[in-house]
């Protein structure tokens, strides 16, 4: 059947997995401005929702390891991305990844899928794949996996990936400003070959259009070969930082570095142990092949150190479009939400702080969303940090993450060690805690306007605990809630007001504020417990 006269056929569809992620976040417009139809596949499609280019695509709910929601993802796909992996979700993360991978390439296979372009790691040909570092072991297995589907496949194989937003580039980023003078594990010395993450996006773009026959793994990286020590270095002169003194010690284990990284940078350790464990390893090229079917352009691949000015000047003008911590989301989805009207028998306990606001409701809400990262938490700075390093301690993310964007919030962004569940700009901000706890956390952020048009400002803190270590958690830590709950409250309030104003305020980090367009404004505040349904 042809199509008729003058009639142009559709652009081909691509399947992107991983879009919530920091490459998949990436791709996405880039396939757009090639011309591509892109369907996005999430198990949460709601995190996508404020992303720029959302209304030009279709978002479909499903999950990698659940083939009966792949069949409806994948009908009528010409190209699908494989850019999901298991890295820091647990012991368990190659199984996880294997079942993934297997229920992909079964279900392509099923729909007749054209092609499927996955992004890998590089690891060393020499090295057996049972030898490798159970990070880089899982990708080798999911490119095989995905080359033994019976469909055309693409596997592009990185090492260290350049760019804004990256967890390489925040590791390499933080490790070089913040120690003048370090130790370091002896894999500082090991050869890599870094890629800038534009080339390796124009690669994944370029491999959609490759020939049915060409079914491959290929190897992609930069012009450049250093060491990490040599990567440092040459960062501190990019960053306009004195020389490093870095001195190598062979008594660090990867376990002993992904502590040191966890403690040094954003980085959690969950995720810093395996990039760790791959930097053992050469990682170099040993062919190019991918530029006889997708052409580098004059000047490309992008040089070292031209990847990292492009990166930091990202990072200066708050432009980061996605960010390493976009994909990090612990927790199950079926985790409830604080607003489901039955909690299957749990209690959920609260913390109600209000006040009114001297101010307009768009200058409080400028400072709601625009809380956390350099802004801080407006009170009691001292338990928050305290707070952020036990969460390191034990794993966790801590606060050093940050914020994607200094004044714009997003749905499924990080911030600090909070999550962004919803938004709805000019009224809630509501945060779901990613830090180690014995149960879920929120924190709900309101801004209300009175009959006279002034604001109100409404904050909840909830827990819902999980067995009786939750419950002591929760008992434990509401004594200072009137100091940290109570001060952010009064400070997010004063803020606003000194804000609309234009007076000079203090840091939100000492909590210091200015005087307030109206002084003596008091909130009520009051904490409660709930019960569900199912509770006696």
């Amino acid at each position: 059947m042809t199509d008729p006269p003058g009639r142009r056929p559709p652009a081909p569809l691509c399947l992107v997995t991983g879009a919530t992620g920091y490459i998949g976040g990436r791709l996405v417009p880039e396939l757009l401005a090639a011309g591509y139809r892109v369907r996005c596949l999430a198990r949460t499609p709601a995190k996508l929702r404020d992303h720029p280019w959302a209304g030009d695509v279709e978002i479909v709910r499903g999950d990698v390891t659940d083939g009966e929601s792949l069949a409806p993802a994948l009908h009528g796909v010409d190209v699908a991305y494989y850019l999901v992996h298991a890295l820091g979700g647990g012991r368990d993360f190659e199984r996880t990844d294997r079942l993934a991978a297997r229920t992909f390439a079964e279900r392509s296979r099923t729909a007749g899928v054209h092609r499927i372009v996955y992004l890998g790691g590089l690891a060393p040909r020499s090295v057996p794949e049972h030898a490798l570092s159970p990070h880089l072991r899982s990708r080798a297995e999911v490119g095989r996996i995905l080359l033994d589907s019976g469909v055309p496949t693409t596997v592009l194989r990185a090492a260290v990936i350049i760019g804004s937003g990256s967890a390489s580039f925040e590791m390499l980023r933080y490790l070089t400003e913040r120690l003048p003078v370090m130790v370091t594990p002896s894999w500082v010395r090991t050869r890599i070959q870094p890629i800038a993450v534009r080339d390796v996006l124009r690669y994944l773009v370029g491999s959609a259009a490759m020939p049915p026959e060409v079914s491959r793994a290929f190897d992609i990286g930069g012009p450049d070969i250093l060491t990490y020590l040599g990567m440092m270095r040459r960062y501190a002169a990019v960053a306009g930082l004195p020389r490093r003194l870095i001195l190598p010690v062979p008594v660090l284990t990867p376990r002993l570095s992904s502590h040191w990284i966890g403690l040094v940078t954003p980085v959690p350790r969950g995720i810093a142990r395996p990039l760790a464990e791959s930097l053992r390893y050469e990682v170099v090229c040993e062919e190019h092949d991918i530029a006889t079917l997708v052409p580098d352009p004059p000047g490309t691949p992008l040089p070292f150190d031209t990847a990292l000015a492009l990166a930091l000047q990202r990072v200066r003008e708050a432009r980061i479009s996605t960010r390493w911590s976009s994909a990090s989301v612990p927790g199950a989805p079926s985790d409830p939400l604080p607003t489901d009207p039955d909690w299957a028998g749990g209690s959920l306990y609260t913390d109600v702080r209000e006040r009114p606001v001297a101010a307009s409701p768009e200058a409080l809400w400028r400072v709601v969303e625009g809380i956390g990262g350099e802004n801080g938490w407006y009170s009691f700075p001292l338990a928050w940090a305290v707070r952020g390093w036990l969460d390191r301690l034990v794993g966790g993310v801590g606060l050093r993450r940050g914020r994607r964007d200094a004044t714009r919030l997003r749905v499924g962004d990080s911030l600090d060690f909070w999550r962004v569940e919803e938004i709805e700009r000019g009224r809630l901000l509501r945060l779901r805690a990613e830090m180690r706890l014995p149960g879920l956390a929120w924190l709900e952020m309101y801004v209300e306007q009175d009959g006279d048009g002034r604001a109100r400002y409404r904050q909840r803190a909830l827990f819902h605990p999980h067995g009786l270590a939750g419950q002591a958690y929760w008992w434990s830590v509401s004594p200072f809630h009137a100091v940290v709950f109570g001060g952010m409250a009064r400070n997010i309030a004063r803020t606003a007001e000194a804000g609309e104003a234009g007076e000079v305020v203090g840091t939100a980090e000492t909590g210091e504020a200015g005087q307030p367009g109206r002084a003596g404004v008091r909130g009520g505040a009051t904490a409660r417990r709930t019960r569900g349904p199912g509770c006696r």
